[in-house]
Parts: structure tokens; sequence; C-alpha cells
């Protein structure tokens, strides 16, 4: 642990170091480090400083619009929003069971989701720093120096991110913001063509994804020592499960096990959550705390996404990905695999069975099925909880009886791992920073741990109520006319 540096005395009295904005994540954060004149980290903090609001804007609205709203929450992983939203309402319809065809649909578009954010994350973004080194030239850690100098690599991952968006588009009209899941099932068929279409390459696309796999093996293998102890923390991690105990993104139950593998508790019904999670608010980010609340805030804090499900789960139910999850665990010497960086490894062994599962679907005769929705009778609240490329995705909703949504609360999967990436960049800090003449390149360090975590830092900022918030009148000089402060507590001055 590494609350220590969180909050240090006499802030005024030490010397400030802020990377803002953070690269090549999605959304909007900055770092601040706090160092005394020795260059000794005081305080090491992640800043979430953009604010969406989301839960309060669909206040009102009808309850099935929800599915369509709510997914321009991102840009990036809009279809596990949508998807979310859906299940909830589903329960709000009053189904609790989908045709064969519709849930074959939302799965398929799920995978396709999975793959080309996946792939987007490991080849644009994190790409650029496994390849060239955290302190290479900043110039250079990019998508285009990686296909510049590694072209087969880098045209692999756009190709294999084109095809998942491909997936997408023939399901909901659009690569992004499309419109496929409805209260109870789905809107539209897949066509033998459509269906045809996507099957001529995804024998392709599953070598690319076996070769991305190979690629972060050889990579973090080539320095294991370094990989594993960069932004080393230990914490309780946390997803979806199936009944059997397989890797399940689109539905199961709640698991979590602690730092060393021994389960906190199985296969709850998720929709339950609000009696097993609370979220804590600080006064300096706008993403909440979540945290296990039979542990406490010091002790309940997880992680989730890629590398919480690779733990988590017993086996995964396709052959090639199991094989890789299994070599992956052989590095853990049969505890969970704690390294930060060891997301990346997990992202891939999920985006190899994300093709598996795509092709198996593709095969399957139900898929292309015209009975797609299901009615029942109307109920007043739904919880949806799916697996998001980041991590675990709650959407709860409450509906009156006009059919306009009186509450939401949505737990974003970077909202879960809040703690985690402040934790892992204070052992970054603490490691590689403490003492030494800050560079860029040490910088980056930081930098690099919290893209280990994937982030979508504008999804995960949409809390409203008390926030504080500073509203200053400049005239055309840059003097300032007027000032006024709302704080934490709601209080207001000038």
């Amino acid at each position: 642990m590494y609350d220590h540096l969180e909050t240090a005395e006499n802030p005024e009295s030490l010397k400030r170091v802020v990377i803002d904005p953070v690269t090549r994540v999605e959304g909007h954060g900055k770092v601040t480090l706090l160092l005394d004149e020795d260059n000794h980290v005081r305080q090491a903090r992640l800043h979430i400083v953009e604010f969406r609001g989301f839960e309060r804007f669909i206040q009102g609205r009808p309850y099935w619009e929800l599915p369509v709203l709510v997914q321009r929450l991102c840009g990036i992983c809009p279809v596990s929003h949508h998807l979310a939203a859906a299940k909830a309402i589903d329960q709000v319809v009053g189904v609790d069971r989908l045709t064969p065809a519709a849930e074959k649909l939302r799965r398929l578009m799920h995978f396709g989701q999975f793959l080309q954010s996946h792939a987007l994350h490991f080849f644009h973004l994190a790409t650029p720093d496994l390849l060239f080194g955290f302190d290479s030239p900043a110039g250079r850690r990019n998508i285009f120096a990686v296909l510049k100098e590694y072209p087969d690599v880098g045209l692999e991952g756009v190709r294999m991110r084109k095809y998942g968006q491909e997936v997408i588009r023939l399901i909901s009209g659009k690569r992004i913001h499309g419109s496929a899941a409805i209260p109870g099932g789905m809107n539209k068929a897949l066509t033998v063509e459509e269906r045809d279409f996507l099957l001529q390459d995804i024998d392709t696309v599953l070598g690319w994804c076996r070769n991305a796999l190979a690629l972060i093996r050889r990579v973090y293998l080539a320095n294991r020592e370094h990989h594993e102890r960069f932004g080393l923390i230990r914490s309780n991690f946390m997803g979806l499960i199936r009944d059997d105990g397989a890797f399940e993104i689109y539905h199961g139950g709640l698991r979590a096990k602690d730092a060393s593998g021994r389960t906190i508790f199985d296969k709850l019904d998720y929709r339950g959550y609000t009696g097993i999670l609370r979220e804590e608010v600080r006064s300096w980010s706008y993403m909440k705390f979540p945290y296990i609340e039979a542990l406490g805030k010091e002790n309940g804090w997880y992680r989730v996404g890629p590398l919480a499900r690779i733990n988590n789960c017993d086996f995964i139910p396709t052959p090639l990905a199991e094989e890789a999850r299994q070599d992956f665990l052989a590095q853990g010497a049969g505890g969970p695999v704690h390294g930060s960086l060891a997301f990346h490894w997990a992202r891939m062994i999920e985006t190899l069975h994300c093709a598996e599962s795509i092709r198996e679907l593709l095969h399957a005769p139900e898929l292309l099925g015209t009975d797609l929705v299901v009615h029942g009778e109307r109920q007043p609240e739904g919880v949806g909880v799916i697996e998001a490329p980041r991590g675990t995705l709650f959407h709860h909703y409450q509906v009156d009886e006009n059919d306009l949504v009186t509450r939401a609360n949505l737990i974003v999967s970077t909202t879960h791992n809040n703690q985690a990436m402040n934790e892992s960049i204070r052992q970054v800090a603490s490691e590689y920073l403490d003492g030494q003449t800050i560079t860029e390149g040490l910088l980056n360090h930081i930098e690099v741990a919290i893209r280990a975590y994937d982030p979508c830092l504008s999804c995960a900022t949409h809390a409203l109520g008390k926030m504080p918030l500073v509203i200053e009148l400049m005239d055309a000089g840059g003097g300032m006319l007027d000032r006024l402060q709302k704080r934490a507590d709601g209080t207001v001055s000038r």
C-alpha cells in the first residue's frame, strides 16, 4: 500500500510537478506530484478533471431511450453501455430471458466491441512504450512510428480493430453509436450475406490475435523482472463469472477474490450489488472510489478488467485462449498475477477468446433467427451488468408509472480501478522518480502505469450534486472581474 503518498503534510512548501493531460488514454485526466527540496515524492495523485453528468441528464427521459442515449457516454466502448442499459431495461419490461437469436446477436456485437477496443488500446496506445521503451523520445512514442518500424505489427492491429467495428456495424447499422438492442430483444436480424461477409475473414483475424498474444508474451518475458515489478501492487479482483466458473463477459454472477486468490464472494446476483459495494467521494477527483463494504475502505478496493477476469475465472471456454490462460497463470506461481503491465498480456488473451467466440457464433444456426423480441410484465426497476473491455459495468435505473426515469446509478469500469491506478502511480513514483532529477522520460513512466489499465476517463466521471466548482469572470486584458466558488459541501462564496 502506498496510501502514505495520497496526502502530503504542508503541501504548500513542496514543489509541484503536473502531467496534464495524461496522454494516450481515452478522456482527460492529470497527475500531480509534490516533491520536497531533495526531489523525494511526498504526494502523488491521479485527478479526473472532466465532468459528464449522465446520471442526471437521463432523469425524466422515457426508459426505452436509455440504450441509445447512454452509449453517448463514450466513443470507444459505446456497445458496452448500450448493452448494459438494454439488460437493465429488459428487467423493466419484465423479460428474464431473450430469444436465442437475440442473445447471440448481442453476444456477437459484444465480442466485436472487445476486439476493436482491445486492439485500439494495445496497438495504438500501448505498443509505442512496449516496443521503443518508456524513456524513448516522446516524438517516437506513437502509432505512426510503430507502423514505420514494425509495419506488420501496426497494420495487423489496425485491421483487427476494423474487423471488430465491422461486426458492430452489421448488427447495429453503424460502427459507433448504432442502434440494435431494444427492450426485450434486438431490432434487426443478421442476414446470410452479412454472416458470410464476417466469416470470410475470421480465420485471418484469429491468426492476427495469436500474433498479438505472442508479441506481448515475448516482450513481457524478455525483461521479466522489470515488467513484473513495474507498477506492482497487490489487490482484490472482481468480475462476472459463469455458473460453472467459466470466463464470462455478457451475463453471470459476481465473483471477488483477495490478493492471495481466496474467494471473498462468488456467483452473487448482481442485482444485489448495493449490498456489497460502496462508493467513496474524495474532494480532489470527480471519479469515485468504490470498495467492498465488508472489507472497508482501506482493504476493500479491488481491480476489474482483463487481469481480474483472467485471475478470477476457473477456465476459458475456448481452447486457444484457455491454453494461453494456463501459460499466463504459470507466471504467478500458483496465485494471482499482480503486475500492472500484465494487464496487456491478459488483454491479448481476451482478444484471442473473442475471435474464437465470434467464429463459433457465426457458425451457430440460431444466429440467423428472426424471432427477436420477448414481452413481459412491467417492473419499476432494472439492474444491468456486463463486462466492458475495461471491466465490470453497472447500469441501475428506476422508472415511474409514466415510464420516466426517476433515478439512475452507473458504476463505470474505470471507476472500479480508481484506487488501484492511484496505488500504481505511487509505486512507480516511489520506485523510479524518488530523489531523481525529473525528466520527460521518467514522467512517462507514470503514464505507462495508468495506460496499463486502459482507463476510459470520459466514461468514469458522471457524479453530480456536491461537486466543487469555481467560476471566474475575466476582462479582455486577463484581469479577474469576479470569482464564484462552490465548495464540496455545497456552500457558495465570492
